[in-house]
């Protein structure tokens, strides 16, 4: 699994689904969001789109 580098979403691929940039194996804490709409967590970290995130990327 590999986080993208901007906006910390989790998928298997070398770029970002989506937002496109390059993504990093080197990230930790897992975050699952299914509905950002009522997610307090969701509205302060600016994610729009539900799925697995980490918290910190490098």
């Amino acid at each position: 699994m590999k986080a993208c580098t901007v906006c910390k979403m989790i998928s298997n691929k070398d770029h970002c689904p989506s937002c496109g940039s390059p993504t990093s194996d080197n990230w930790s804490g897992l975050l699952i969001i299914t509905d950002p709409g009522d997610s307090a967590i969701a509205k302060e970290l600016n994610i729009k789109i539900p799925g697995e995130y980490c918290l910190r990327v490098r």
